[in-house]
């Protein structure tokens, strides 16, 4: 099969494309012919070794896929060739762990493409029990924007952060992967929403997809923003995608008793913040990692009811990932890239 391999950590240009052995399903595992296959941000880190370099090497990335069953392993019932589906954003190596709850605390939880070998390919193995059927009706390109964006919005918006209806919901980076999903999930919720853009020029798309108000950081305080918004209350719940000094922001933004979901650190590893507003205003600080198959469902529930729309910014040739790779290192994208397995 081809695939977009890296034998080393670095630059974009350390994905090559190559021809390696098409993997065979273990028992309990299938193989899916990859159609479409998603790039996150996360990759990226991957790629630098920004995250870990515990990975052997030769190595392929990618957490999203759609694609169809082209061969089932020993023991698997549920699924028949030629069915579309989708690989779970996640989960544990061992199968002893499959039962932990949420699953992305099981000591063995990894997601395609960081444990084991990823989506940049034409096939992939997964295990049978964490598949989905994809009964989304929609092109694969788009969907493969979803899986690992998708699921992890929901655990962050729905489970972590507690977003319910009328609720006041800051999310940042509204034009990113995480972003603009983060925004779909919490409207899809019934919230009202804030989120932020470091160029004006960037504020149609979070519009679009029904953010309530739409921030420039670069001519703007957010937090003043919110502020203003709730009028003078805060916001229930911000959703910080960025870590860094924005985080310390986000804890001004929000109301007294209110939560603050630190989700990524697009920003930066490193935080510096003056606690009196954590503590006198007595809010609450929570990690949001991974997700469960459940978090899928629920948000592949609301894009057939058209709550949540895929945001695809481009697709590209799996030849091309490096290209792909430049661009999101670049912030270049608005929204999500694809790469297309079998295009010439």
């Amino acid at each position: 099969m081809k695939a977009a391999v890296m034998r080393e950590f670095g630059t974009p240009d350390v994905l090559k494309y190559e021809d390696i052995e098409t993997p065979k399903p273990k028992p309990g595992h299938v193989l899916i012919k990859v159609l479409a296959a998603g790039i996150n941000r996360w990759d990226h880190y991957l790629r630098a070794g920004d995250l870990t370099q515990d990975i052997s090497m030769p190595h392929i990335l990618g957490a999203d896929a759609v694609g169809e069953i082209a061969e089932v392993g020993d023991g698997v019932v549920d699924f028949e060739v030629g069915e579309r589906v989708i690989p779970a954003a996640g989960f544990p190596t061992n199968e002893s762990e499959y039962d932990i709850e949420p699953l992305s605390l099981a000591p063995s939880f990894t997601l395609p493409g960081t444990g084991v070998w990823g989506t940049y390919a034409q096939y992939v193995e997964i295990p049978a029990r964490f598949v989905i059927r994809d009964a989304t009706g929609l092109p694969a390109e788009e969907v493969a924007t979803l899986p690992m964006v998708l699921a992890t919005s929901v655990r962050s918006v729905k489970e972590v952060g507690g977003v319910q209806g009328r609720d006041h919901v800051l999310v940042h980076a509204g034009t990113s992967g995480s972003g603009s999903m983060q925004i779909q999930v919490a409207k899809a919720l019934g919230a009202y929403v804030a989120t932020t853009v470091r160029d004006g020029n960037k504020v149609e798309l979070p519009r679009n997809l029904g953010a309530d108000l739409v921030i420039n950081t670069s001519r703007d305080d957010f937090a003043k923003a919110v502020q203003d918004w709730t009028e003078g209350r805060g916001a229930d719940v911000v959703i910080d995608n960025l870590g860094g000094d924005i985080l310390a922001k986000s804890i001004e933004a929000a109301r007294p008793k209110g939560v603050i979901v630190a989700y990524g650190f697009a920003a930066g590893t490193q935080v510096s913040f003056d606690i009196r507003s954590l503590f006198f205003g007595q809010k609450e600080m929570r990690g949001s990692m991974g997700s469960d198959p459940k978090d899928l469902q629920w948000g592949l529930e609301r894009v057939g009811e058209g709550k949540i729309k895929p945001v695809l910014d481009r697709t590209l040739p799996l030849n091309e990932a490096a290209e792909a790779h430049h661009l999101v290192a670049n912030n270049e994208v608005k929204g999500n890239l694809v790469l297309l397995p079998w295009a010439t």
